[in-house]
């Protein structure tokens, strides 16, 4: 008689935990070449913008500009995503992006900076909000705060990486007949091209597309998240719906802070830090990786502690205002030991609202609008990214100061935490 093996049960924790260990780890890399290549311009600009002759306020508009057209492609991004897939649209946005970023080292001139920004904004819409929609498919709404956090957490990774980093490509200053910003662009672009070709290779489209997963395991995972998406369609049954929700709305306006302070602050930290030490290019990037350093670790805890007690707009709220008590106070420093400190617990406040926010916006927006209501509130979150570096190069022309830079940062994120608490699930 032959011999049946009993098939040992699975929980869908178990799937969950296997299933993060592989593909969290790509999408991470993923994330920190994307975010890498968004702020190598906050680096390049300690030569570039005396090489060509930018002005603060020149900088600051074409650093941003990338976010307009980020914006104005993001919604039409995730509409082709959910209809062709997942894995062929990030491959393309990422291949397309890598392009661009290595050709901004051909720029001469302030239109031909504002012309790469602006085409690097378009090639790269869509990522973010396509990657939170993917994650979607394959994590339950319980443990995807964390999740989220642990992917999110690539850009404070990307500062820690990106500093030495672009410090080191920056010495390479006259290598070749090339300025070292220009190395920076070219050679910071190509790993996006390569991991845009291997995501084709690597990257399953859904649960039923992993070939690591068994039978039961793929079973199990696909009924935890549509238990999900059953409830969520019981109660939004239309696409069009986010648009209509005045919550989504509220949450695109506090996300518009978020990225107002993250890249006001990834554009012109090695500025102010260079102001603040009076060190070569190098030792700024060291630097400047210490505030990344500490927030990427903060923003595991918040995402980890919000899903353990399933509260997120407090966790948002209370981040946000430290976050921004602590832009504030930075405003006052003019060393660089105590301006390092101050501006790593802002960045841990900042970071911390991540996991939690996120959580909480797919929850509002519900999964048959999921790809349209996440794209709806980061595009229009995104302007943020063109007003904060706008803004704060603007003020930083007019006072030749970073201060009231930083306390304007501070007080919109502030407003943001509190606006999230009249947000309700």
């Amino acid at each position: 008689m032959p011999y049946n093996r009993v098939p040992v049960p699975v929980d869908a924790a178990s799937v969950v935990r296997k299933v993060r260990a592989r593909l969290i780890p790509f999408l991470f890399l993923l994330y920190i070449v994307a975010y890498l290549d968004r702020i190598n311009v906050g680096f390049a600009a300690l030569q570039m913008n005396a090489a060509l002759g930018f002005s603060a306020r020149t900088f600051g508009f074409g650093a941003g500009i990338f976010f307009l057209s980020y914006v104005a492609f993001e919604i039409p991004s995730n509409i082709v995503l959910a209809r062709i897939g997942a894995r062929v649209w990030i491959a393309r946005i990422m291949i397309t992006w890598g392009v661009i970023s290595s050709a901004t080292m051909s720029v001469r001139s302030a239109g031909a900076f504002y012309a790469a920004r602006f085409l690097l904004g378009a090639a790269e819409a869509g990522f973010l909000p396509g990657i939170i929609f993917y994650l979607t498919r394959w994590f339950p709404a319980r443990e995807r705060a964390r999740t989220i956090a642990a992917f999110m957490s690539a850009t404070l990774v990307a500062g820690v990486v990106g500093g030495p980093l672009s410090g080191a490509l920056l010495s390479l200053d006259g290598a070749g007949g090339l300025a070292g910003w220009q190395w920076l662009f070219l050679l910071e672009g190509l790993p996006a091209i390569v991991l845009g070709i291997v995501v084709l290779a690597m990257l399953p489209e859904t649960p039923a597309d992993a070939p690591w997963l068994t039978p039961v395991e793929r079973q199990v995972l696909e009924a935890a998240v549509r238990e999900d998406v059953d409830a969520a369609a019981a109660t939004r049954p239309a696409v069009a719906a986010p648009f209509r929700d005045a919550r989504v709305w509220r949450l695109a306006i506090v996300y518009f802070t978020i990225p107002v302070a993250l890249y006001a602050i990834g554009f012109w930290l090695p500025q102010i830090v260079k102001t603040a030490s009076r060190r070569g290019d190098f030792a700024v990037g060291v630097l400047t990786a210490i505030p990344y350093f500490v927030a990427a670790i903060g923003m595991v805890i918040a995402g980890r502690h919000s899903d353990r007690t399933g509260e997120r707009r407090w966790h948002v709220a209370i981040a946000a205002v430290v976050g921004g008590a602590a832009f504030a106070a930075s405003a006052g420093l003019r060393s660089v030991a105590p301006s390092l400190l101050v501006l790593s617990m802002a960045m841990l406040g900042l970071a911390s609202m991540f996991g939690p926010f996120w959580t909480l916006a797919t929850a509002v927006v519900g999964a048959p609008g999921a790809a349209v209501g996440i794209a709806l509130i980061n595009s229009v979150g995104n302007i943020g990214g063109f007003v904060g570096p706008y803004v704060f190069g603007w003020i930083q022309d007019a006072t030749h100061s970073f201060a009231s830079g930083l306390i304007f940062i501070g007080a919109l994120l502030a407003l943001g935490g509190a606006l999230v608490l009249t947000v309700r699930e």
